[in-house]
């Protein structure tokens, strides 16, 4: 790395640093004016506000960080043209795409990071923050037991239970239906029982007073009838799943939401919305390399207009991206397009923007 390319990375970081705490400043602020009335109507004390808004503060840096990037490299790289630096750089044999190159290994580090950053330390920051909005601001409940629930565990096999608790790890009133096949379905197994206890140490259900029913497979349909006091179950759904069935998905790390996709996957349900916006949330963060590509050649070019051509330019692209995201989306919910093309898509469509932008410039 040459003395130049350590200049550029230093002016870079330095306002990138610089904006993210100021956007982040001046986002609490604003939400600070917009809830403190309920803060004060539920005698909340500073100590827990304050606890409240450390919680908040990674989700803002998860949404703010693409835009705190496409205005350090604006104000950055505008800086160095202002100053006629990038000129001296031309006229000593650097290329615009040399100069790219540091920027672009610094925000390669920022996705990889970003990507960590909000996959799971933003979920775990956002259960702490939904669990102040539920039980001090009563924003909205939550209960530990479920109530009627209704799960296929896979092809051929469907549980049902009167009612799970999940502080105990059990359920009752269980009944689990095993079947033939999918695609002749024939009952082959029922079992009734009392009480389904998850079990922390084998990690495996345990029916509790069971009833077993066994169907002969020939056409005799006999059926052996058993009872046990406990009796293993082999199950593929397991306690953390049905959890999460209570959880909100910015509660969920990747790795839980892929679970709970999987989860849905294996009941049958129609998972699409949730593939869109698992992918979407993996595609996001390499919003920063697609902001840094648009933001180079625009700021080099030196421009009379100065500093405020440059916010309204973040604003604009800012504004784009967020909303092709949205569009996608909504159209992707309804059209037979794969889920992952959907999610990628807005980063698709900038990325060639930029790229043929960049082929277009003067270096």
């Amino acid at each position: 790395m040459t003395l130049l390319d350590r200049y550029i990375i230093r002016q870079f970081l330095a306002t990138f640093l610089f904006s993210i705490l100021a956007l982040c400043i001046i986002f609490l602020i604003v939400n600070i004016m917009e809830t403190l009335d309920k803060f004060i109507d539920q005698h909340i004390s500073i100590e827990l506000i304050t606890t409240y808004y450390l919680s908040f503060l990674p989700e803002i840096i998860k949404l703010l960080t693409p835009i705190a990037m496409l205005m350090a490299a604006l104000f950055s790289i505008g800086k160095l043209s202002n100053l006629n630096e990038i000129t001296a750089m031309k006229s000593g044999g650097m290329s615009l795409y040399r100069l790219m190159f540091p920027l672009f290994i610094v925000s390669l580090c920022i996705t990889g990071s970003h990507l960590y950053f909000n996959g799971w330390i933003v979920p775990a920051s956002n259960a702490k923050k939904l669990s102040i909005e539920r039980n001090e601001l009563k924003k909205q409940t939550i209960s530990s037991t479920l109530f009627n629930v209704y799960l296929r565990d896979s092809d051929v096999k469907n549980i049902i239970m009167n009612n799970y608790d999940g502080i105990q790890k059990a359920g009752s009133g269980i009944i689990i239906e095993e079947f033939t096949s999918e695609l002749n379905p024939r009952i082959k197994r029922r079992i009734d029982a009392e009480r389904l206890q998850w079990d922390t140490i084998s990690k495996q259900w345990i029916a509790i007073r069971a009833h077993e029913r066994i169907l002969s497979e020939d056409s005799t349909f006999k059926v052996t009838f058993i009872s046990h006091d406990t009796l293993p179950v082999e199950l593929q759904t397991r306690h953390d799943d049905i959890i999460r069935m209570q959880q909100t998905p910015d509660e969920l790390n990747y790795d839980e939401q892929k679970s709970y996709i999987s989860a849905l996957e294996r009941g049958g349900k129609d998972t699409r919305r949730q593939l869109i916006e698992y992918h979407g949330q993996y595609a996001f963060p390499f919003a920063n390399i697609i902001v840094i590509l648009f933001a180079i050649p625009f700021s080099a070019i030196r421009k009379k207009s100065g500093l405020a051509l440059e916010i309204a330019t973040a604003m604009i692209v800012s504004f784009l991206y967020l909303a092709f995201t949205k569009i996608g989306q909504n159209i992707g919910y309804s059209m037979e397009i794969d889920p992952m093309l959907v999610g990628w898509f807005p980063n698709i469509l900038f990325f060639t923007i930029a790229i043929l932008n960049i082929f277009r410039m003067r270096t």
